[in-house]
Parts: C-alpha cells; sequence; structure tokens
C-alpha cells in the first residue's frame, strides 16, 4: 500500500490531477454512504423513493422520503479533505473535481472547477414545464409544505439529482470524460467504482496513458491498474497531501 508521501510526489510529477469524488468523500463529514448496513438505502426501497418512475407515479411519497435529508445535507460541513482538494486547486496541483455526490461540499469548501456528474441539490427541475427552482426557494415552501411546487406551472419538482432510471446529464458526463482521458493524473477518492457509467471513468485515463491513483478504505476493481493505492481516511491523507506539497501554507 502506499503513503500519502508517495501520493503527493506522483501529484507533483503527474499533475495537475484530475480527481474523481464518491460517497467515502463525504462519510467524513457525517453524510451517510449508500451500501453500508448504516447507509441510507438500509431501510428503504430505492425503487420506490429513489427512482424516476417512483417520482412520476407519487411524487408526494418521494418528497416525505427526501425533504428532510436536504437539511442534513446542508448541515453537514466540509471536512479536511474537501479543503485539501480546494487548495490544491488553488496551487495548480488539482485541474478538476469530477464528484458523485450531490451534497455541495466541494464547492462550499472552495473548489471552483467541480463536475457534478449525479446532479446536486442546487437546483430543482420541473419535469412539467422544464423551469427550474432554487435551493433558497425549495427550502422556504419545505418550510410550510412537504412538497415543493414549481412556480411557473404550480406541478410538484423534481429533486435535482439522477434517479434510478434517468440517465447521467450528457454535458457533465462528456466534459468528465475529455478531463479524465487528457489528463495525466486521475485521482480516486472515496468511490467504490462500481456505479456505471462513472466506473468506467478510470479505464478512460488508463487507456489515454495517463495514471491512475486511488485513495479509499476499501478494494476497488481498479486497484490492479493503479500505479498507487492508499487505504486511509480521505480527509487526512488529502490534508497531507496538500501540505506536502505546500497548498496549504496560505491557510496555515
Amino acid at each position: 500500500m502506499g503513503t500519502a508521501s508517495e501520493l503527493a510526489l506522483l501529484v507533483r510529477d503527474r499533475g495537475p490531477a484530475v480527481v474523481l469524488t464518491g460517497a467515502g468523500m463525504s462519510t467524513e463529514s457525517g453524510i451517510p454512504d449508500f451500501r453500508s448496513a448504516s447507509g441510507i438505502w438500509a431501510d428503504v426501497d430505492l425503487f420506490e423513493v429513489a427512482s424516476i418512475d417512483a417520482f412520476r407515479r407519487d411524487p408526494l411519497r418521494v418528497w416525505r422520503w427526501y425533504g428532510p435529508r436536504i437539511g442534513g445535507l446542508l448541515a453537514a460541513q466540509p471536512n479536511a479533505g474537501h479543503v485539501a482538494l480546494a487548495a490544491l486547486e488553488r496551487a495548480g496541483h488539482v485541474r478538476a473535481v469530477v464528484t458523485q455526490n450531490i451534497d455541495l461540499l466541494h464547492t462550499r469548501a472552495g473548489s471552483t472547477a467541480v463536475i457534478e456528474v449525479h446532479g446536486s441539490i442546487a437546483r430543482f427541475p420541473c419535469l412539467a414545464c422544464g423551469a427550474e427552482e432554487t435551493l433558497e426557494a425549495i427550502l422556504a415552501q419545505l418550510e410550510t409544505r412537504e412538497a415543493p411546487f414549481c412556480s411557473d406551472c404550480a406541478e410538484i419538482v423534481k429533486p435535482g439529482v439522477v434517479m434510478f432510471g434517468e440517465l447521467l446529464p450528457a454535458d457533465a458526463m462528456e466534459r468528465a470524460e475529455r478531463l479524465v482521458r487528457e489528463t495525466g493524473l486521475l485521482l480516486v477518492v472515496g468511490s467504490s467504482l462500481q456505479v456505471w457509467p462513472v466506473a468506467g471513468l478510470p479505464g478512460d485515463t488508463v487507456r489515454a496513458g495517463g495514471a491512475l491513483a486511488i485513495l479509499n478504505l476499501e478494494e476497488t476493481p481498479y486497484d490492479a491498474e493503479a500505479e498507487i493505492v492508499v487505504r486511509g481516511p480521505s480527509a487526512s491523507v488529502l490534508d497531507e497531501v496538500a501540505r506536502a506539497l505546500d497548498a496549504r501554507a496560505e491557510n496555515a
């Protein structure tokens, strides 16, 4: 297994890196993951509350489950790993962050080049008329009702995340695919690399001649193809990487 110091050297030599983050990036901010026994799907049928068919069939039921979770996501704070990636971007060691997370923690930590391939809680589309509601508007509505409505046509709006049965946003995926093919280093952080099509991105990097680094607590299908695999908590490892590269000097 590799170390944070070795990862820092790889970032220095092969960067600026493109970073791909998954649920493990946010668990250290108190946001549950998806697949563990204590994950957010542990006590619910995901196809009844998190699929596009479920939303079209009974949007109120979806919002009864989803609405309370928005507050939990907003209560979470960026951890040291999020802060480190933002510092690494400012220092020129990170080109962009491609994230499967919907929680806005990368943006709140200061990262500016963030590609959200699974959507986010920043905006909420209306499937009826195509309008969008902002997070602020949704929060205001949820204070007095179970499901928020479109201000243009009064239909219930959809959570701004990619649900089961939906395609990923084409523009975000196209940008992510281009970035991982162009980069000299793809750093995967906190992703099991089991959810497609995002799980295919490391393969694009390797086939294009780029290096692959993986920071995750558990094994992934790409470990054998990685130049370095670091087992450890993403927050402390990334903080150590940033400090080794002097990216955190301005915040010390």
